[in-house]
């Protein structure tokens, strides 16, 4: 089945899948007032090169990123404090730490960074993520609906784009819930239990009664786990898991489990992110390295932005809810999203009066009337 490309959208953000009848092959959560910065290009300046990092600290507006030795191609001696040039980012932010930026530029990119004077400016947004799975996607519709984004995508993707509304069937709506979720179902009977830390996304996988028959136990549990790899690494791809990730698989002894090394290997290189099986450890854990280059989508569904959009979402399908009470760093992250409260307006032809509420805890909100 041809696959397409639905944009369904609410006030400050966008989901976007990428489905083939009822399966999600796809997907990213868009904020426009609040991008990743991803694509982005900047004029830079460059604070330090620091040689024990193979790289240098360079100020980008607004942010400060770091630009690696192997990322210029003019070689990395020349930059010294104060040198300015072209730099795009390649990763977002993370941790506490600034973006990853390269100087390795397409012609037009280096064009118009030369062209560009003065400070360090942005001076082009990348790519947000309707446009970012159109290109991963050339032939699927792009399907939207939002009249206003319709217009706006036209622009740059052309009569691909089209209005529908809704975006989303029921299928594709409770696959897309479904991503929020902690636990996946997986084939078999099995289900994948998702723990992100800070340092690594631990899996478990649990096989529940799916091989619990005395008689050829440990065949049935090798089976079961080659056949919910690629169901797994789909889902590894549609939540954007990054960085390391840990897989603990049902049931099979430790070493036992290398026999999974080649299925596991074709499964993750449908990803065009290349993620690495790295091997197994002695207690039998895959270890796959997936690049991170935006926010997995468990990050981006927590934290006050989130709550507050969140709430916008519930105010635009009860415009007679005129208020929100919500924790301070709620009403503080709305506030810095230059988009999200005048889309809600665009939407239901009235402004939300927000309250903040120090009494309310972390991401707290309720609608209340004006």
């Amino acid at each position: 089945m041809t696959p397409r490309i639905l944009v369904e959208t609410a006030p400050g953000e966008a989901r976007v899948a990428v489905a083939a009848g009822d399966d999600l092959l796809d997907f990213a959560l868009w904020r426009p007032g609040a991008p990743d910065g991803v694509g982005d290009l900047h004029r830079g300046r460059v604070l330090a090169r620091v040689p024990a990092m193979a790289g240098s600290f360079v100020a980008i507006a607004g942010a400060e990123g770091f630009l690696p030795d192997s990322d210029v191609p003019d070689g990395a001696a020349s930059l010294g404090a104060g040198t300015m040039l072209g730099v795009r980012v390649s990763r977002a932010a993370q941790g506490g730490k600034g973006p990853r930026l390269t100087a390795r530029l397409t012609g037009a990119e280096a064009a118009l960074a030369a062209a560009a004077a003065g400070p360090e400016q942005r001076l082009r947004a990348g790519p947000g993520a309707p446009e970012r799975l159109a290109a991963a996607w050339p032939d699927a519709p792009v399907l939207v609906d939002d009249p206003a984004l319709v217009a706006a995508l036209r622009a740059r993707l052309g009569e691909r784009v089209r209005l529908v509304r809704p975006a989303f069937d029921d299928a594709i709506a409770g696959a897309v819930a479904s991503l929020a979720e902690a636990s996946a179902a997986l084939p078999g009977g099995a289900v994948a239990h998702f723990h992100p830390t800070p340092a690594l996304v631990a899996i478990d996988i649990d096989a529940g009664r799916a091989s619990a028959a005395a008689a050829g136990k440990s065949t049935a549990q090798a089976a079961l786990n080659r056949a919910v790899l690629p169901a797994l690494a789909r889902q590894i791809r549609l939540r954007n898991l990054s960085g390391a990730i840990l897989i603990d698989f049902a049931g099979m002894a430790a070493k036992r489990r290398a026999s999974l090394t080649l299925p596991l290997a074709a499964a993750l290189a449908e990803d065009p992110l290349r993620p690495r099986l790295l091997g197994f450890t002695a207690l039998g854990l895959a270890e796959i390295l997936r690049p991170r280059v935006h926010p997995p989508l468990h990050e981006l569904l927590t934290g006050p932005h989130a709550a507050g959009l969140a709430a916008l979402r519930a105010a635009a399908a009860e415009p007679g809810r005129g208020a929100l009470r919500a924790a301070p760093a709620v009403i503080s992250a709305l506030q810095a999203d230059p988009c999200a409260l005048p889309d809600l307006k665009r939407r239901t032809g009235t402004s939300l009066v927000l309250r903040s509420d120090p009494t309310l805890v972390a991401t707290a909100w309720e609608l209340e009337r004006p």
